[in-house]
């Protein structure tokens, strides 16, 4: 899980060194040709691809699933392109709070009364980081919002969703990225300008399927409350990348929010 944490936080960073010169919708479209090359193995290795597809379970909430991870991913590099790494990873982590929170009225889970006080905390954890970055980058503060409320949505659809194979959902999101891409990269495509850059847009795909895979048998080897609360070490990768590739420091703000999102979330893993 650790080594998962590292692995997407060097995908986050990667991704911003990239935006700044080239559109996002290239960016998604090329890392999702690398990502789908390396991950041909393991998709056919479950048979024929157009079947499965025809027969994959709950067709309806897939898709919507593999939209939300599609704008979820837009939201990450729009978000990143105007603000700090450390500071849209600190959004991110909030996503398991906005889960208990919803999960009552669309999973129809009970949550105790303490849990809801931790909640509460982690939202003025999010109130915290919001009030600066509307004032610095109003724009990259509303991605922010918008990819984690896709993000969360994704982990309460793969609730709903525990029967389909974890290379069938990764698939989905692969195809429903890369179309994404495909549709909007004309509009802003920009020539790659060295082998350097080429081969960066390919270490993007490689890293995040590395990233997926490592946290995917995490989950297999230990119990997901075991596990989960590493999470919270994307954190500082994300101040450690944002200092030393991007120069930026953390302001107060950012880790007092921060603080009190990881406090709560780790909270509401305990209870």
């Amino acid at each position: 899980m650790l080594l998962g944490m590292a692995a997407f936080a060097g995908n986050d960073a990667i991704g911003k060194w990239l935006v700044a010169d080239y559109g996002v919708a290239q960016v998604i479209l090329l890392r999702s040709v690398a990502a789908g090359l390396i991950m041909a193995p393991l998709i056919m290795r479950g048979g024929r691809v157009m079947n499965r597809i025809r027969s994959v379970p709950r067709p309806g909430l897939q898709a919507v699933r593999a939209v939300c991870a599609t704008v979820e991913v837009f939201c990450f590099y729009y978000a990143v392109s105007y603000m700090p790494l450390a500071d849209v990873m600190a959004f991110w982590m909030a996503a398991p709070i906005y889960v208990v929170a919803i999960s009552p009225f669309l999973l129809g889970e009970r949550v105790a009364r303490r849990t809801w006080l931790a909640v509460g905390v982690g939202f003025v954890g999010v109130l915290i980081l919001l009030a600066p970055s509307l004032q610095i980058s109003g724009l990259g503060a509303i991605f922010a919002l918008l990819g984690t409320a896709a993000f969360a949505a994704i982990m309460v659809l793969g609730r709903s969703l525990r029967e389909t194979a974890d290379r069938d959902l990764v698939l989905f999101q692969l195809a429903a990225a890369g179309l994404a891409g495909l549709a909007f990269a004309p509009f802003d495509w920009q020539p790659i300008r060295s082998g350097g850059d080429l081969a960066l847009l390919f270490l993007l795909g490689v890293v995040a399927t590395a990233a997926h895979m490592l946290v995917t048998r995490a989950l297999k080897l230990a119990d997901a409350s075991v596990v989960a609360p590493l999470q919270y070490s994307l954190l500082v990768w994300g101040v450690v990348f944002g200092f030393l590739v991007f120069g930026d420091v953390p302001a107060p703000a950012m880790l007092i929010g921060a603080l009190l999102i990881v406090a709560s979330g780790l909270i509401v893993l305990r209870r």
